[in-house]
């Protein structure tokens, strides 16, 4: 058994702006595949330049898609009511990223596609992620961390764009 203490860096920016506002420009900005469709499109492909043709026509401006949400506020709304704070964690990525990544790290694989978590607090609404490159810079591969830092710049311009 081996346990390896991976230290996370987190980059937050908070914004004025109404959650919707936020929002809707997070969404604007990335992909919204059809998820079953995309499994069978990417099971069907029989080389990476097919992967390549059915993943890039999916990513939006931002060059990610969203694979799920976790609409957190909703269930703190049922206990709070209509008062409580939205909380919403939506998980996008690249595939295409994240392959230049797990083939140097295969634990890459563990954090991507990341999450971004978009939450309303009092000073305004928060929009955070864990940076790529802390996770994988345990590992020490530096081809792996020059992809994890581009990653990371692409998410952190989505949420400063967002926030302003």
């Amino acid at each position: 058994m081996a346990i390896l203490q991976v230290p996370v860096e987190r980059f937050s920016i908070v914004t004025s702006k109404p959650f919707a506002q936020v929002l809707a420009s997070i969404e604007a900005a990335v992909g919204h595949p059809d998820m079953r469709a995309f499994a069978t499109n990417v099971a069907a492909a029989s080389s990476f330049q097919q992967l390549e043709q059915v993943i890039t026509p999916l990513l939006g401006p931002a060059g990610f898609m969203e694979f799920v949400r976790f609409n957190l506020g909703q269930i703190l709304s049922k206990a709070h009511g209509p008062s409580a704070p939205k909380i919403l964690r939506i998980v996008v990525g690249n595939p295409l990223i994240m392959q230049q990544m797990a083939q140097h790290v295969p634990d890459a694989a563990s954090y991507a596609p990341v999450t971004l978590l978009i939450d309303e607090r009092p000073d305004g609404v928060h929009l955070s992620y864990d940076r790529m490159a802390s996770y994988l810079a345990p590992y020490g591969n530096e081809t792996a961390l020059q992809v994890a830092r581009a990653l990371d710049a692409k998410v952190e311009a989505l949420l400063a764009s967002a926030a302003s």
